[in-house]
């Protein structure tokens, strides 16, 4: 069965973009800013998300009901907002690991091709 395709790079952007956070918060609940670490942590510094785009991201999985937040107090007594994966996030995330294993797959064979003989 194909995987449904990305129909622009906006979306393709997006989709990445809530693909990483996603799979972030399978590890475990974590506040934005914790997100953002954990991102640039496990990439080795090579992906870095700001917050401008970290926090709409956020509000739009949340609004697609796929994460749900909730307000606590930090260890420094602060306000702060914990964001987890919602059980309709998790099937999500499943459909766009295979989409996006399928995207690098394609992108893996098109580097490693030799080119075309005409």
């Amino acid at each position: 069965m194909p995987v449904p395709r990305y129909q622009n790079r906006i979306e393709l952007l997006q989709g990445t973009l809530d693909l990483l956070i996603l799979q972030t918060l399978q590890w475990g609940p974590r506040h934005g800013y914790g997100i953002s670490q954990a991102i640039r942590t496990v990439s080795a510094d090579v992906l870095q998300v700001d917050t401008g785009s970290l926090y709409p991201a956020l509000h739009r999985l949340e609004r697609q009901k796929w994460i749900r937040a909730e307000w606590t107090v930090s260890d420094r007594n602060q306000r702060t907002r914990v964001y987890e994966l919602t059980a309709a996030g998790r099937k999500h995330l499943l459909a766009e690991r295979s989409r996006w294993e399928q995207l690098a797959a394609a992108i893996g064979t098109i580097l490693a091709h030799p080119g075309f003989l005409e």
